[in-house]
């Protein structure tokens, strides 16, 4: 495409001259950015049997629920969890036998007590589990992040963390000699994370305000090469080039995207909603025992066939009561 003239100086004898030229160029074609919005099936299927995957949030907070229960409908097999502080979403995919082993520093509901579907499973020697102080499990995915092949730990010794953690060993520090534990990086093949919004390109945004389990997120989503993320919504692309400074968790980080309003639920959304403290009780009354929990996963996972039969099945009016949506989430 001709895009106009330029001047082509030459000297002739006793005075400079410029011709003007007209020259081509090439129309340079900038590649089309693809889509990663994905239904909720698309976006289970990329965790395989066996993978390693850290499921984001922690405690009760931000938890990807809306994926565990599609991933325990698909019937995934011998995930190896990693975490720190793990919830709901582990004991339910435990339950539901996904789970073949588990490495993290803790898994309970808080103020909900045991999660004794886990504890069930791994006092019958059916989930192993590797464990970790909170902090140590931490800095394993910033080993990752960073690209160790291993963590040197001050924070291990002295404890049965780890003399019954195979994978410590303890080394002597070569400058000082100063005894350190050395663990390995968490690894992840996959993270999961549940977010305020992101656009149709995998942008992630978080709310104005963040608290641990958004920035554990943050942390956890650079760990890994394969990020996928569910939202409360979506939102243009527009959107988040005014909004940037609000932009945690970049496009080209995330394989795919998937648009989960209540996608917490029963846990927090921060910004959004508080958690279902009644479906929680009915959730721990139903783990008492393991014919009780497959009612509760016949009722509320095998029995709605996607996400938007679970939110029918929970009643939208019940779900408004817990929103705490202020006007300026994002």
């Amino acid at each position: 495409m001709q895009v106009g003239a330029v001047p082509r100086w030459h000297s002739s004898p006793g005075r400079c001259q410029a011709e003007w030229s007209t020259i081509s160029v090439s129309v340079i074609v900038r590649k089309v950015r693809a889509t990663k919005v994905r239904t909720m099936r698309e976006a289970a299927a990329l965790v395989p049997d066996g993978a390693r995957v850290a499921l984001g949030g922690q405690s009760v907070y931000q938890r990807p629920m809306a994926f565990v229960r599609e991933l325990i409908r698909q019937g995934r097999r011998d995930l190896v969890v990693v975490g720190v502080l793990n919830g709901p979403e582990l004991d339910m995919a435990a339950a539901a036998g996904c789970v073949g082993k588990v490495e993290t520093s803790y898994v309970g509901l808080e103020q909900f007590g045991l999660a004794r579907n886990f504890r069930r499973l791994v006092e019958r020697g059916a989930i192993g589990i590797d464990d970790y102080s909170e902090i140590t499990a931490f800095d394993r995915f910033r080993a990752s992040e960073a690209g160790l092949t291993f963590l040197a730990s001050p924070h291990l010794g002295g404890s049965d963390v780890a003399a019954r953690n195979p994978n410590a060993v303890v080394f002597a520090c070569p400058l000082t000699g100063r005894p350190y534990i050395a663990v390995p990086p968490a690894d992840p093949d996959v993270v999961v994370i549940h977010a305020a919004a992101a656009d149709q390109y995998g942008n992630v945004l978080a709310a104005p305000a963040k608290l641990l389990p958004q920035d554990f997120d943050q942390t956890v989503a650079r760990s890994c090469e394969k990020v996928i993320v569910t939202v409360e919504k979506l939102v243009d692309n527009s959107y988040v080039r005014r909004h940037a400074e609000r932009t945690v968790i970049p496009g080209f980080r995330v394989a795919a995207v998937v648009e989960a309003p209540w996608g917490a639920h029963p846990c927090h959304s921060l910004g959004f909603y508080t958690l279902d403290k009644a479906h929680f009780e009915e959730y721990v009354a139903a783990s008492s025992d393991d014919v009780a929990f497959r009612s509760y996963l016949d009722k509320y996972v095998y029995g709605p066939p996607d996400e938007s039969a679970y939110l029918e099945l929970i009643g939208m009016s019940r779900l408004r009561s817990l929103s705490t949506v202020t006007g300026v989430v994002l």
